[in-house]
């Protein structure tokens, strides 16, 4: 193995990954096989390290040295033009922020006592008692869709693929299903802000503050009426919890609360989105994969792989690890491409064909270890039922445009928009 790279001999290089490059968001892959090829294991000259393949990806992913806790990260290991984006230590939004972040961002054992709050709605006993719902607001959803596609093209994003998950997401907590459109604009704003804040403009961070306050207003409401009039839902069941002892402080139960509607939906509209988009793209897959019921699990995973909605994680170094003939420092920063590994040619076969069949599939578009997607058996469900009526439904499923437009994120990577044309 090479000897490890030194923080300077690394610096030295190109700045192969640029995450202010529009590439990542709208065509990234050819990028990644560049990446993997040239830099698996990098430190750009913004002062983080960039991780392409899919061993190292899931090497880092497996290491309890490898935080998803940003309070790890030591800016000064950063480049200057970052470290001037970075608030102080005892900034009061920077303190506030930290006491209020969700799990997600936590390691144990604030971790593993907040996960477990939430994880029993999740199992697959849990998701499959959501199956009946589902099915219904699919065929509601599509019954629409048919109508509409009779006069032409239709967005299948905003008629379907959006509105699916935030009705069962809504259920599953409690939320009504007629506030949806009250908290769309602040959810869309919370899933920009997932980006590293550094690649954030000061408008786009205070719109990210903006939603979370009112998330929390929103919550704060909703939860007080649980309290008098609890029900059969996740609130209702945290809110006991919080009443029972000290497993929650308000602050965390509100996190909480604003974490579980947000990517509750938001990683799902862009996993069934994407979905149609592969097959759409791909005819015979999109034929196997709807008169074939033996890969109905097997293409849910594809999808996962070949579309990768959460395209990328970070990782915060709290001991040295080395890692591809690198050693990353104590308080340095990893971006893991989870993309980039989902598409390895180590790891899959032909990694750039979208194969409804594959099987092994080792992806990691729900991550994995500690911080592996709770939601998971969720989206799971939710996008084989939808996909698999929409195929059978309608005849012929085709794009309306040579040009889709992704939104300009690094983390999540969705459409803006996805216009097609449809008979039934």
């Amino acid at each position: 193995m090479a000897d490890p790279l030194t923080r300077a001999e690394a610096a030295a290089g190109d700045p192969v990954f640029d995450p202010f490059d529009p590439a990542w968001s709208t065509d990234p892959f050819g990028l990644y096989a560049d990446l993997r090829e040239r830099a698996p294991v990098h430190r750009n000259n913004l002062g983080f390290w960039v991780v392409a393949r899919h061993a190292d990806c899931l090497a880092l992913l497996r290491d309890r040295r490898a935080s998803s806790d940003g309070q790890n990260i030591d800016p000064t290991h950063l480049s200057e033009s970052l470290q001037a984006r970075f608030p102080a230590a005892d900034d009061p939004l920077r303190v506030a922020m930290a006491r209020v972040r969700p799990f997600l961002f936590r390691d144990p054992p604030d971790h593993t006592r907040l996960r477990g709050l939430v994880s029993k709605a999740f199992t697959p006993r849990m998701v499959e008692s959501l199956r009946d719902l589902t099915s219904r607001v699919v065929d509601e959803l599509l019954d629409g869709l048919v109508e509409s596609g009779r006069d032409g093209p239709v967005d299948l994003l905003e008629s379907f693929a959006y509105p699916l998950p935030v009705r069962v997401i809504c259920e599953l907590l409690g939320v009504p299903a007629g506030d949806q459109d009250r908290f769309r604009t602040w959810s869309g704003a919370l899933a920009r802000g997932l980006d590293p804040d550094f690649l954030l403009s000061p408008e786009v961070i205070e719109e990210r503050v903006a939603a979370l306050a009112a998330f929390a207003g929103y919550f704060f409401e909703l939860l007080a009426e649980r309290r008098r009039s609890p029900g059969d839902d996740l609130l209702s069941r945290l809110v006991q919890a919080e009443e029972e002892g000290s497993v929650l402080t308000e602050g965390e139960l509100l996190s909480t609360c604003i974490l579980l509607l947000v990517a509750g939906h938001e990683t799902t509209v862009n996993l069934i989105s994407g979905g149609a988009v592969a097959l759409m793209e791909h005819p015979d897959e999109l034929r196997r994969f709807r008169d074939d019921p033996t890969v109905a699990r097997t293409a849910v995973e594809e999808m996962l792989r070949y579309v990768s909605p959460v395209q990328l994680t970070g990782r915060f170094m709290t001991e040295d690890v080395r890692l591809g003939g690198a050693t990353l420092e104590r308080g340095d920063l990893a971006m893991v491409l989870l993309a980039s590994g989902n598409r390895d040619p180590d790891a899959f076969a032909d990694p750039d064909r979208f194969d409804v069949g594959r099987d092994p599939n080792n992806h990691l578009g729900f991550g994995f270890g500690l911080h592996h997607c709770l939601g998971a058996p969720l989206a799971r469900m939710e996008t084989g039922v939808a996909l698999a009526a929409l195929v059978r439904r309608v005849r012929t499923l085709e794009l309306a445009s040579d040009r889709l437009i992704y939104r300009d994120t690094v983390v999540l990577r969705g459409l803006e928009a996805l216009p097609v044309t449809l008979t039934a």
